[in-house]
Formats: C-alpha cells, structure tokens, sequence
C-alpha cells in the first residue's frame, strides 16, 4: 500500500497515537464520513502497527502535511500555492490529489500546536538526523512559494529547525539554500571558503552519502518523496563540482 492509502485510511493511527495519530483518525473519520473509503474496524495490509520504520514513513508524511499546514497560517495567509509546491517536490497519484487536500486543511484546522507535531516526529530520529534536515528542506521549499520567506514563517521554522536539534548556525545555512537570491556553494556544503581541498571533499562526500535517497529511505523517508531528495543529492552534487572547478581539482 502506498502511504497515501495509509495516511488517508487511518491505519496507522492506534500505532502512533499523540497529535499524528489523532490527525489520522480524523483524517480517517472524515473519509469514511464522505464515503470516500469504506468502514472497516479490521486493520488494512500495510498498517504499520509493529514496524517501526512503517511508523516513521507515516509520521515523517503527516509531519510534512501537518507542518506545512500550519506554517501557511504563520504570516496570516493561506494559499493553494503551498499545497502546489508541495505536490512539485512529492509524488501523490492523481487519484489521491483530493484526498490529500483535505488532509491538509483537516491539519490546519487540528487544535494540536505545530510545536507538538515537531516534537512527536523528532522524538522518532536522531537530533538532527539527515531525514529530519529533508523535512525541513520541503517546509522551506513550501515557505517560499508564494515568494520570500516572511518574518512569521522564519520564526516558524527557526522554531522546528531547534525543536529538531539544529542549533542557530545550522539554521542560517538552511536559510540561505533557500533565500530568493540563492546561495553559494559554499553556503550549500557549509563550509567556509577557506576549507582546505581535502576537507572540502570529505565534507562533500560525508553530505551526498548521508543524503542519498537511498540512505534516506532506509532511515524512514517514504519513496514518495524520492524528488525531493534527489534535487537536494543534485544541488549538493553542483555545489562541489563548481568548487572542484574553481580549485583545479
């Protein structure tokens, strides 16, 4: 089953249970109020109850939607443009584009604060795990599609990025991969110009082994989001070609 049929069936919501997995019976609930899937008290196929890194492929997907939502309230505009930059960046079938909507402004709705979501899913990885950074790779790609980050969505994220363990440093480099003049290669590896060439290329294999998709899948991102990751993988792949070219290496 993909991880739409379980986000949207509910199947996964006993299993997670906190804010996601309230999220996800209402999600559920909804659909079945809309006969858009049909009652069921038995578990689907695919349910994640007892496989841990199910759980997190679900809880990194509601995370994703559940933040992203509330993060479109932060400045005090909603946009249909949030929900279409996340659909550039994720792979959702035509037939599920609907549902996935209402999920979403199901998630706006949910009296749950976004500090709850942010905790839950980080509870789940490292502090400050590869995966963790990818999820907030797409809330910043979010942010900025209606155009620049705003002051509230700054503090929004600035807000997730410490819930996730990135400290300020790490947050700014984050920021400006994603500021509307673009960043330089340098600022896409982080690292300072005058890293030395040795360190340089540790830094950039250390970075396109730990963001490889494949890497990221084994530690709980869903194959749904397989495009986001390989343009994060290509940007940090350009950044240290164009510094390889730069020093002759």
């Amino acid at each position: 089953m993909s991880i739409w049929g379980i986000i949207i069936g509910g199947t996964a919501g006993f299993a997670l249970g906190g804010p996601i997995g309230g999220l996800l019976g209402a999600v559920a609930g909804h659909a079945v109020e809309k006969r858009m899937i049909p009652a069921s008290s038995g578990k689907e196929s695919g349910s994640p109850s007892g496989d841990s890194q199910a759980t997190k492929r679900v809880a990194f997907t509601v995370a994703v939607i559940a933040l992203s939502a509330k993060m479109a309230k932060a400045d005090g505009i909603v946009s249909r443009d949030e929900i279409a930059a996340f659909r550039e960046r994720v792979h959702i079938p035509a037939s599920e584009v609907k549902q996935v909507g209402r999920f979403w402004d199901l998630a706006r709705q949910t009296p749950a604060g976004f500090e709850e979501y942010a905790n839950q899913v980080a509870h789940l990885f490292v502090a400050k795990a590869p995966i963790l950074e990818q999820l907030l790779d797409l809330l910043f790609h979010i942010a900025k599609s209606d155009g620049d980050i705003t002051p509230p969505e700054q503090n929004y994220l600035h807000i997730v990025a410490s819930i996730f363990g990135f400290d300020d440093a790490e947050f700014d480099r984050l920021l400006a991969i994603h500021r509307s003049s673009g960043p330089s290669a340098y600022e896409i590896l982080g690292v300072s110009a005058d890293i030395d060439n040795a360190a340089l290329t540790r830094r950039w294999k250390e970075l396109a082994r730990t963001h490889h998709p494949d890497r990221l899948i084994a530690d709980g991102m869903p194959e749904e989001f397989v495009a986001a990751a390989n343009d994060r993988l290509a940007q940090i792949n350009a950044a240290y070609d164009a510094l390889a070219r730069q020093r002759g290496l």
